[in-house]
C-alpha cells in the first residue's frame, strides 16, 4: 500500500483501495482569518451552540490580514476570537504567522495524521508525513462537528529524484522544474510521494518548499518520507512518540517519474502560470519593479538565510522594492538573533510582520498595472497580485540576486 492508502485504512477502520469513498477520522481541523468566519457562520447555522467534536483538535490561525487592515477584517477576526472563547478551541492570534507553519511549530502535525483546513496549501504538511487537505466552508464546518469527513482515496504518483543539486540551485528550482514537467493538471485528484537521494538530503525547510507546490499540480496531497531529523523535530515539539508511515516496497503506483538533477540550472516560472517554467538565464535581463521573499513556500529561516547571503554588505538596486516576510514569529525572532534582519534592513529591504503577505491581494506591496515582481511564493495567476501586473516565481537565491541588479538574474552571476 502507498502512504495515503495506509493512512486512510487506519482512519476509516477498513483496508482501502484507490477510488474508494470512505469516512475517515480526523486528527485536526484548522481554519484561518480568511475563510474562517464563513465556517463559523455555517457551523452555527447548522449546529447552533453544540460543541465541536474535540476542542483540542480544532485550531484557528491568523495569517492573512494581521494586524487587521480595516474594520471588516477586524470584525471577522473578532468573530474567530469569540468562537474560540465559546468553544474552547485553540487560537493562535496576532503573534503567529503562516497557519500551516504555526501548526508544525506547535507540535500539532504528526506523520500519518489527517488534517483539514481552509487553505488550499494544507498539503504542504506532507513535508512532515501528514495528510493535509484544503477544504471548503461546508466541509470544515461539518468536520468541526463530526470529527470526520468523506474522502475519495486517490491514486498515487511516485516522483523519484536522484543526483546532487548545483550550488545556488535549490528545492524551489527543483519543484518548479517538476511542475513544468507535470503541468498544472498533471496530478489532478492524485497523491504524490517524493523520494530518492536528492529528497533524502533535504532539510525541513526544503521539504516544505517541495510539498507546498503539490497544489500547483492539482494534487490532493503530497508526501516526503520523514527522516530522523524531521522525526526529532516533531517529537521535540509535540512531546509524543512519533511513528512515521512508509509505503510498502511493492506499492502499486498510478505513475512513476524519475528525474536526475545534477545538471539542473536555476528555474523561474514566467507569467501567468506556475508551469510556464524556463531556465533563469533564458529570461535574464527582464526589468523588475519589486521582489518578494517569503510565503508558505519560502519563508523559513533557511530561505531567508540564503537571501541574506546575497544581500550582506550590498544595496538593492535603486528604484526597486524588496519586501521580506518571515513565515512565523519564531522565524522572525531567529532572524533578529542571527543578524539577518539587520542585513535586510541595511540592504534597503522592508521587513514586515510574519504572515502570508504577498501571496494574494489585500497586502502592503500589491502591484500596479504593468509592474513586474519576482516572488518566492507559489502562484502567479493573472490578477492575483494586482490587475495588469506580471509575477515570476523563483528561489530565494534568484530573488535576492534580482533585487541587487533590478532585473531577473541568475544567482550564480552575482
Amino acid at each position: 500500500m502507498t502512504i495515503i492508502e495506509k493512512i486512510f485504512s487506519t482512519a476509516s477502520g477498513n483496508e482501502v483501495n484507490p477510488g474508494d469513498y470512505i469516512w475517515a477520522d480526523l486528527n485536526l481541523v484548522a481554519m484561518r482569518d480568511f475563510g474562517g468566519p464563513n465556517v463559523i457562520q455555517e457551523y452555527e447555522n447548522s449546529y447552533g451552540t453544540q460543541p465541536v467534536f474535540d476542542p483540542t483538535r480544532v485550531a484557528i490561525t491568523f495569517d492573512l490580514h494581521i494586524p487587521a487592515r480595516n474594520e471588516k477584517v477586524a470584525v471577522n477576526q473578532k468573530t474567530l476570537r469569540d468562537f474560540a472563547k465559546r468553544q474552547g478551541v485553540r487560537l493562535f492570534d496576532i503573534d503567529t504567522g503562516v497557519g500551516q507553519h504555526i501548526l508544525i511549530e506547535n507540535g500539532l502535525v504528526k506523520p500519518g495524521e489527517i488534517i483539514v483546513g481552509t487553505d488550499s496549501h494544507m498539503n504542504l504538511l506532507g513535508a512532515m508525513g501528514a495528510a493535509g487537505f484544503g477544504m471548503g466552508t461546508t466541509d470544515i464546518a461539518g468536520a468541526m462537528y463530526k470529527g470526520k469527513l468523506w474522502f475519495r482515496v486517490p491514486e498515487t504518483i511516485k516522483i523519484e529524484i536522484s543526483g546532487r543539486l548545483k550550488e545556488y540551485v535549490g528545492a524551489k528550482d527543483l519543484i518548479l522544474y517538476i511542475v513544468k514537467q507535470l503541468t498544472t493538471s498533471g496530478a489532478l485528484n492524485k497523491a504524490i510521494e517524493f523520494s530518492g537521494e536528492t529528497i533524502s538530503a533535504m532539510n525541513m525547510a526544503e521539504r516544505i518548499t517541495m510539498a507546498s507546490m503539490v497544489t500547483e499540480m492539482s494534487g490532493d496531497v503530497g508526501f516526503i518520507l520523514p527522516d530522523e531529523r524531521v522525526v526529532d523535530f516533531i517529537r521535540s515539539r509535540s512531546g509524543e512518540k512519533i511513528e512515521p508511515v512508509y509505503p510498502d516496497a511493492d506499492s502499486a503506483y498510478d505513475k512513476v517519474y524519475e528525474y536526475a538533477v545534477d545538471d539542473l540550472d536555476p528555474q523561474i516560472a514566467c507569467p501567468h502560470s506556475p508551469d510556464n517554467v524556463k531556465d533563469v538565464r533564458d529570461v535574464a535581463g527582464t526589468r523588475v519593479d519589486q521582489v518578494f521573499i517569503g510565503s508558505c513556500t519560502n519563508g523559513r529561516y533557511e530561505d531567508l538565510e540564503i537571501a541574506a547571503h546575497f544581500l550582506k554588505n550590498r544595496k538593492i538596486k535603486n528604484g526597486l522594492r524588496l519586501i521580506v516576510v518571515p513565515a512565523t514569529m519564531e522565524v522572525a525572532k531567529a532572524t533578529l538573533r542571527s543578524g539577518l534582519h539587520e542585513i535586510f534592513l541595511a540592504s534597503g529591504a522592508v521587513v514586515t510582520n510574519p504572515g502570508c503577505a504577498l501571496c494574494t491581494t489585500g497586502h502592503p506591496g500589491i502591484l500596479a498595472p504593468d509592474e513586474v515582481m519576482v516572488s518566492t511564493s507559489n502562484r502567479n495567476f493573472v490578477g492575483k497580485l494586482g490587475k495588469g501586473a506580471k509575477v515570476y516565481l523563483a528561489s530565494p537565491a534568484t530573488a535576492a540576486a534580482t533585487a541587487l541588479t533590478g532585473e531577473i538574474t541568475d544567482p550564480r552571476s552575482v
